[in-house]
């Protein structure tokens, strides 16, 4: 019998050893993927008001895996974008109920009705009706309509907001901007400002996205930059859209700015790119002409807020609702279907406050009754 013998590598017990480059390797990789795991358990398991996806989206945005997170987006939006042609639930073009006139005030007047872009019109459609009265008549209007030719199942929601009725606030969330002990506002609507709750919108992109930055109580996360789109609220709780450092500014009566990108709508005019095929300046997951939730804000001659928020838009149609609403000057906010949100609220006799979705996103209607994540705007009636 012929027997072979090996030498083992192996110490002193006979035990096998692994290279020291090797085992450092091995550390290296435990290191790698044990620590991104950790820290994303962390972020799923968190307290939050957010959806599971929406978080693991965030954290990988927030670890240098953007890219991944837009490129699945942008597939999505390719695989099932927007379908074309068909009519939108009916239930929300119901006529609009007539508004008594109020003697001497041309508040009490309800808005023009908008034009009609798909044809022929519907009944109801741009026809304005008064969800929200005031002293003096309506502080918020709501309106719906097919936001292009094509997209005919789809609304959009116009909201129009009395600045003469309504005071604004801006509230910060617990990530967007973070630093709660910062600022003055909670991260949801406080119970004992439920009373007085006429509406709220979503905000802008992530701070790191928006460029430019946010500001309350005499702190700033960001960098408030020159020429960014701009809102703004002053002591009086009046909100107002413009260029920083152009048309609007630093002043005493500045209490909070939000800053998100650059104008979509100035001097009565869309911006010149609106139509651009591109990934900004209106978003850096989808393109401008993309047709997704989106959401904006602006403000007319009058200085009424015009808010619209819709699921088949491009930046091009967004800018053109809020046009033909009457704004001057307007900006996007987000675009994320998880993060766009508009709500208006009613006082029933018996106590407490009901959230109305002005339409079916995927948030919770009550959102912004609970700590949230991003900032929002909130009015309140005077």
């Amino acid at each position: 019998m012929l027997m072979f013998s090996r030498k083992a590598a192996s110490g002193p017990s006979g035990s096998r050893r692994w290279p020291r480059t090797l085992q450092l390797a091995l550390v290296a990789l435990l290191v790698i993927v044990l620590v991104p795991a950790v820290s994303l358990a962390k972020s799923l398991t968190a307290p939050s008001t957010d959806p599971l996806a929406a978080r693991a989206a965030e954290w990988a945005r927030g670890h240098g895996l953007g890219f991944l997170i837009t490129a699945a987006e942008e597939l999505s939006y390719r695989m099932s974008p927007p379908k074309s042609g068909g009519q939108p639930d009916p239930s929300l073009l119901r006529p609009a109920a007539s508004q008594p006139r109020t003697p001497g005030d041309a508040r009490s007047v309800l808005h023009a009705s908008l034009r009609t872009i798909a044809s022929p019109s519907l009944p109801g459609e741009g026809v304005f009706r008064t969800v929200v009265s005031g002293r003096r008549g309506p502080a918020v209007q709501l309106a719906y309509l097919r936001p292009d030719r094509v997209h005919t199942s789809y609304l959009a929601a116009v909201m129009v907001m009395d600045p003469g009725l309504i005071r604004f606030v801006q509230h910060p969330g617990y990530a967007e901007p973070g630093r709660l002990q910062l600022w003055s506002q909670p991260d949801l609507v406080a119970q004992p400002d439920r009373g007085h709750l006429a509406a709220t919108f979503n905000g802008g992109f992530k701070l790191g996205d928006a460029q430019g930055g946010y500001y309350a109580d005499g702190h700033t996360v960001g960098t408030l930059r020159p020429g960014a789109a701009s809102l703004v609220i002053t002591r009086d709780g009046r909100l107002n859209v413009g260029s920083w450092a152009d048309e609007v500014g630093m002043t005493s009566q500045v209490v909070s700015v939000r800053q998100n990108l650059r104008m979509l709508i100035d001097h009565g005019r869309q911006a010149a790119d609106v139509a651009a095929n591109a990934h900004s300046p209106w978003g850096a997951t989808v393109k401008n002409a993309d047709y997704v939730w989106r959401s904006g804000v602006g403000v007319d001659t009058q200085g009424n807020v015009i808010s619209v928020l819709g699921p088949a838009l491009s930046a091009r149609s967004l800018a053109e609702i809020l046009l033909d609403a009457g704004a001057a000057r307007a900006m996007e906010l987000d675009i994320n279907p998880i993060w766009t949100s508009a709500m208006w609220y009613s006082h029933p006799s018996g106590g407490g406050v009901l959230a109305h979705k002005v339409l079916p996103f995927q948030r919770p209607a009550d959102r912004y009754l609970s700590p949230t994540s991003r900032d929002f705007i909130a009015a309140y009636r005077r």
